[in-house]
Parts: C-alpha cells; structure tokens; sequence
C-alpha cells in the first residue's frame, strides 16, 4: 500500500499531500545487501596512507658492522636488517587501497532499503519548497523547530538552491545533499530525512 505524507511548508503548516514512490520507500529492507554495501562505503573511507620502511628505505646500515669471522657473533651485512633496533619492517603496511567492488544495482538495493526503512519509522519529512529570502542561519533554526525536527536532520536539497543552502550548512546537526549523493550509509545515520517536493525521488503528488 503507498505511503502518504503532508506536504510540509517551513512554516510548519501543510500544503496538500504526497505519495511515497513504493519502489523507493515501500520495498521490505534487505539486510543483507544493506551490510555489504554499508561495509564496503566504510572501507572505501579508510585512507591506507600506513606506511613502513623496508631495509632497502631504511637509512644508513651501508658499511658491515664488523668482520664476517673472527668476532664469534653471527655474520651481518647490515646494521638495517630487521633483528637490528632501527632497522626496517619486514611485511609491514605499504600504501593501499580498501575499496570494494559494488555494483549499481546492489547499491541502488540497498539505498532503497535504507529509505523504506526511513518511511516505516515514519522519518520522511517533504517541504514543499523552502523560501529563504536571504541565506540566514536563524531562519534555518526556526524552520527546523516549526517542522519539529531534532536530531540528525539529512536534508536534500537541489543544487541552484544557494540561500537554503547557505542557511542551514553551519548547523552542526545537518547534513545538505543532493539527490544524486544520497546512500544507504548516510541514510542509516540520520534522525529524519527532509526532501523538498522537487528532489523527492518518484513523488506523485
């Protein structure tokens, strides 16, 4: 059965209704796809910027320490061998890249997973249009307090949308996207997601 939402206005009130497009929020969760998507998002994050010196990096060490025989120590070639203090790593990390391979349509899955699961908690919210004169971020709180919104506000907006987006990117606790940068990861992490009537994914109103 598709979901129904008040059209929002910013001040609060309402403006008529909206269907929620069932192929986006109105599929059954799949948990699954959600985990491996959300794992693979997290590990593309890491920088695997750790980095060791091999004893061929490792500076100095470009004499014998002392005589091959003679001594009644083990032979060295090196000071940099790695049973030295100070010498290099042997199979330390180098550079690298934790990407995974995900495809589009696993992607697309578990975006909309992530968004029914949002429409069953009944954490979609859609805004007609915001109508900000003048970019200010006292504004943005009001309209945040009229719409009731707490929490983790994810917020998208469209791109030529300058004075929404100039007014509400200081607030710590809002995230401004556009509709073609939403995923599932920052889905999941948000209190509320806001959409205007514009960039509502499949919105029949």
């Amino acid at each position: 059965m598709a979901t129904t939402l008040d059209l929002r206005t910013q001040d609060g009130g309402t403006a008529g209704t909206v269907t929620l497009d069932d192929a986006v929020f109105g599929i059954e969760p799949n948990m699954a796809v959600l985990h491996q998507v959300v794992t693979a998002q997290l590990a593309a994050k890491r920088s695997g910027s750790a980095n060791t010196k091999t004893r061929a990096e490792v500076k100095g060490g470009g004499a014998k320490p002392y005589r091959q025989k003679g001594t009644g120590r083990a032979r060295q070639g090196s000071i940099r061998a790695p049973q030295f203090t100070g010498g290099g790593i042997v199979h330390g990390p180098k550079p690298r890249s934790f990407r995974k391979k995900v495809n589009k349509k696993m992607n697309r899955l578990a975006l909309c997973s992530a968004l029914s699961d949002r429409a069953q908690s009944e954490r979609v919210v859609v805004v007609d249009q915001w109508q900000f004169e003048t970019p200010k971020t006292k504004d943005a709180l009001t309209a945040l307090e009229n719409l009731d919104l707490e929490g983790k506000v994810m917020m998208v907006v469209a791109p030529s949308d300058d004075a929404t987006i100039r007014s509400f990117r200081n607030l710590p606790s809002v995230q401004l996207v556009q509709a073609a940068e939403l995923n599932a990861y920052d889905v999941l992490c948000s209190d509320w997601l806001v959409f205007t009537a514009d960039t509502l994914p499949g919105a029949n109103s």
